[in-house]
């Protein structure tokens, strides 16, 4: 797993996220563009839980592979449920779920990459 790719889903976790808040302090609801935006990351999500298990196979390194892949699975599961709560409720508050699970994801991403090089553990 590079840096690289942990980093820069978490920025655009970040970014998805202001775009998030935004639709809440002015009353929006979650809207197609919002959508659109977590649909790609969502689809990055997925080919980094795909490459991570497979890095994860081939990798010498010491790490803790149920707590790596437990994280992967949770990251990928998040933005959906997020958008499905967020489409559900009418109020305000379904785009400021969003913030949360955002703000998770871009939290998650830097933390898979500790675990994989091994710090803070």
């Amino acid at each position: 797993m590079s840096e690289t790719v942990a980093y820069g889903l978490a920025l655009a976790a970040l970014v998805a996220a202001v775009f998030a808040a935004w639709h809440t302090l002015t009353l929006r609801p979650l809207g197609n563009p919002l959508f659109y935006v977590i649909g790609v990351i969502e689809i990055a999500l997925i080919a980094l839980l795909v490459g991570g298990v497979a890095a994860l196979s081939m990798t010498t390194r010491d790490v803790d592979g149920v707590l790596f892949v437990s994280y992967l699975v949770t990251v990928v599961v998040i933005p959906p449920a997020a958008v499905l709560w967020g489409i559900a409720e009418k109020s305000r508050w379904g785009t400021g779920v969003v913030v949360v699970a955002m703000l998770t994801v871009a939290v998650l991403c830097v933390r898979l990459l500790d675990i994989w090089k091994g710090t803070h553990v």
